[in-house]
């Protein structure tokens, strides 16, 4: 299949304190010894090591993402920026149904940053909650390229994956990555935030931090193709120059923008391209 579009995303999440009297047996209406009772629970079943929930106990807040037209000359590729959003619903189901009725009508090449390991495993889970069918994303017609096929790049580029690899060597945190690349990474909040700006009802503030983590995998993975010469210098320069000028055009409406380009003048020292 070749694809016409890219579909980069990413998703923030809190604890479903919902499942735990399921879970455990454990029950009480207080909300944060619910949570407390899932870290308890995980830490139980890796003897001490690892409180972080596994992936059914997550209940999606916020998807965003990128999506960008794949242009081709010969054996290059070009990409040419839309858009940048989150999902709208109020609802988990909401955002769930909408995230795969869009990728059952659109069938994008996905890109992400750990994606196979965390937010699609999220994804699948909450849409079975929800009875929220994903045709596409289970589609194995063709046997080696699908949306399951660990090293079909072509439909999902796990940008976690391709560097490290596949696990050869270490998987390192997108803020690592981007620390050597003039990228801002995360700045102001991070993913421990998360739940207390839940909490306090900061449902836009959470978009746009997942926003803001949509924009660097973008970024990553157009220096990625440029470093696997599926894209040319000059390709990669348009593409970046793109999104500068969608942060000038957007800013106004969405100011989080405009401090994603502060950071990143800061972290490339004022020089966007190559």
């Amino acid at each position: 299949m070749r694809h016409n579009k890219l579909f980069v995303f990413d998703i923030e999440t809190v604890p479903d304190a919902t499942a735990v009297r399921n879970l455990t047996g454990f029950e009480s209406d207080d909300v944060n010894e619910l949570r407390e009772e899932i870290s308890r629970y995980h830490l139980e079943i890796t003897g001490g090591k690892n409180d972080f929930p596994r992936q059914p106990l997550w209940q999606v807040v916020a998807i965003s993402f990128l999506e960008a037209n794949i242009h081709r000359d010969g054996g290059e590729e070009y990409y040419e920026l839309v858009r940048v959003e989150s999902g709208q619903s109020e609802t988990e189901k909401g955002l769930v149904e909408g995230f795969f009725k869009y990728f059952d009508k659109s069938t994008p090449r996905l890109v992400s940053y750990n994606g196979r390991g965390f937010d699609l495993p999220v994804l699948k889970y909450r849409a079975m909650k929800y009875g929220v069918p994903a045709k596409a994303l289970h589609d194995k017609s063709n046997k080696w390229d699908n949306y399951s096929s660990r090293y079909s790049a072509d439909f999902h580029c796990d940008l976690i994956e391709q560097l490290s690899d596949y696990g050869a060597s270490a998987k390192c945190k997108m803020n690592e990555v981007c620390s050597i690349l003039g990228y801002p990474g995360k700045f102001g909040v991070d993913g421990s935030k998360v739940t207390d700006m839940f909490d306090a009802g900061d449902m836009a503030g959470i978009r746009h931090y997942c926003e803001a983590d949509v924009l660097n995998t973008y970024l990553l993975y157009l220096r990625f193709q440029q470093h696997t010469a599926i894209t040319s210098k000059m390709s990669y320069n348009t593409s970046v120059q793109e999104v500068l000028d969608y942060i000038q055009n957007n800013k106004a409406e969405k100011p989080y923008l405009e401090d994603f380009r502060k950071e990143w003048e800061v972290c490339c020292k004022g020089k966007f391209i190559l």
